[in-house]
């Protein structure tokens, strides 16, 4: 998260009904339905907004663009494959599309394919609809959990704050600016955060994470090795590693535990407990 834009090496999916206060670059992009995005919106692969969605900005992608119906872009539009856009869409800027221009409302993905699963489902071609859910899914989880950001229905992004209304999963090495505001958070190793965190269930930092600002949490809170926190620990119990690192308060009504490293086990189950 650069001062103005979010930067991704893989793609952005955006829920409907989401504010993101940035631009953003990426592999490709796909905004769900009355998505506002304050800056620009670059792609190096697809570009897929739905209906009703805002882009404060310049849209530029390498490869083709879908925009839906009543979109409005406050800059200008570049494609540089195909364009094919919905009625009623306002474009200030103008635009510049090197494919063919087709004028009609794009299906969203989703429900093109609900139709494509359905048609051969109809044509009762059994194994080529499981192939093809095989192909869609095989590699997916994996790809999306490194190198893309899913933004749920919602959410509210910007300089202050990350919101969500459900649970928050941060790969490593991110470079994340906002209080994070969700269910509950799962972080993974050497990602820096410029902000509190704040939940309702259980924190769980990985390794090497620094967080500039205070834990917050009526669940529980694990803290790995190398991690520093720059504030206070406020939760209902506390599992923090030795070599981790907190300058402020930990407050756990349910108790506080010290996970020792292996080698350096004292006795029975390598950890010390203090009860606060």
């Amino acid at each position: 998260m650069e001062e103005r834009t979010i930067v991704v090496d893989g793609d952005v999916i955006a829920g409907n009904h989401s504010e993101i206060k940035y631009g953003i670059i990426a592999h490709s992009a796909i905004l769900g339905e009355r998505v506002n995005v304050t800056g620009d919106l670059v792609t190096t692969g697809d570009t897929r907004i739905d209906i009703w969605s805002e882009i404060g900005g310049n849209v530029k992608t390498d490869e083709n663009a879908y925009i839906g119906e009543f979109v409005t872009i406050d800059g200008k539009l570049v494609v540089k494959g195909d364009l094919d856009i919905g009625n009623d869409v306002k474009i200030n800027g103008g635009f510049e599309a090197k494919g063919w221009i087709v004028v009609r409302n794009p299906v969203p993905v989703i429900v093109y394919l609900f139709l494509y699963i359905s048609e051969l489902l109809r044509l009762g071609k059994d194994e080529e609809v499981e192939k093809a859910l095989e192909e869609l899914f095989e590699d997916d989880e994996e790809s999306i959990g490194l190198n893309s950001m899913i933004i749920p229905n919602g959410s509210k992004i910007s300089m202050d704050s990350i919101r969500v209304p459900s649970n928050a999963i941060i790969g490593s090495k991110c470079r994340l600016v906002g209080n994070i505001r969700a269910t509950s958070l799962d972080m993974a190793n050497e990602t820096t955060l410029y902000g509190s965190i704040r939940t309702i269930q259980d924190v769980k930092l990985g390794t090497d994470n620094v967080i500039h600002g205070n834990i917050i949490s009526r669940g529980n809170v694990y803290v790995a090795a190398g991690t520093h926190i720059l504030g206070e620990i406020n939760s209902q119990s506390i599992k923090i590693h030795e070599s981790a690192r907190v300058d402020g308060v930990m407050r756990a009504p349910g108790g506080i535990i010290f996970e020792r490293e292996e080698d350096d086990a004292l006795s029975d189950n390598e950890l010390m407990q203090l009860d606060v």
